[in-house]
């Protein structure tokens, strides 16, 4: 299987990217900011950088969506959530997810493939538990946009998916976390390779629950 997946220099991508490897798959990974392997370079917020992604990949069977970031850990409601931090993190998780699809279709329907997209629970409304607005409305987005796409995809054949990996113990979930980036990345190659056209447009736990929207 031919496989890109985005965001790939540190935590769940790095892990995701390594299990594809172990399992004999063709994968390639990105980062915004290689600092040095087989990385290419990617910064979803700049459509520049997007556009030249697809001369880079070629033949693509499954595309990981999964770079993202999560600045507003501990922002005080009264006083902080600052407007440049909603559109860094929108421009990251929402348009830069929005842009590599766009930009990889081609690929993509050629080979009828798949689109998964990391989201989590916290941009589910059914676990609406304050706190983290930006990180909850931008995966919140990205579920919504997963959803669209595979009713619009559905035509080509292409399946999407959309998934929690997890509370995962990385730079972003932190040490107390519940799994390790193993664990997150073995259960969601198990719900990509599970992916076809009669389950898009799910959103699931990295070990197969279904999950609220």
């Amino acid at each position: 299987m031919r496989v890109l997946v985005t965001g790939a220099n540190r935590g769940i991508g790095a892990a995701l990217l390594a299990a594809f490897e172990a399992r004999g798959d063709t994968v390639r990974g990105t980062a915004r900011r290689p600092g040095g392997g087989d990385l290419l370079p990617l910064d979803v917020t700049d459509p520049a950088s997007v556009a030249a992604l697809p001369g880079q990949v070629g033949a693509l069977d499954l595309l990981v969506c999964n770079a993202g970031i999560f600045p507003d850990r501990g922002e005080a409601l009264d006083t902080g959530f600052p407007a440049a931090m909603w559109a860094d993190t929108f421009a990251t998780n929402v348009t830069g997810v929005f842009l590599t699809v766009q930009a990889l279709l081609p690929a993509l329907k050629a080979s009828r493939g798949r689109i998964a997209i990391i989201s989590s629970q916290m941009g589910s409304s059914a676990q609406a538990t304050g706190g983290a607005y930006i990180y909850r409305a931008s995966k919140a987005a990205a579920l919504n946009l997963g959803r669209n796409l595979a009713t619009d995809l559905a035509v080509d054949g292409i399946a999407v998916g959309i998934y929690h990996p997890g509370w995962v113990r990385t730079e972003m979930g932190g040490s107390a976390a519940d799994i390790s980036v193993t664990e997150a990345a073995g259960g969601l190659l198990d719900r990509f390779d599970s992916l076809s056209p009669a389950t898009s447009g799910t959103f699931e736990t990295w070990d197969g629950r279904p999950h609220p929207f």
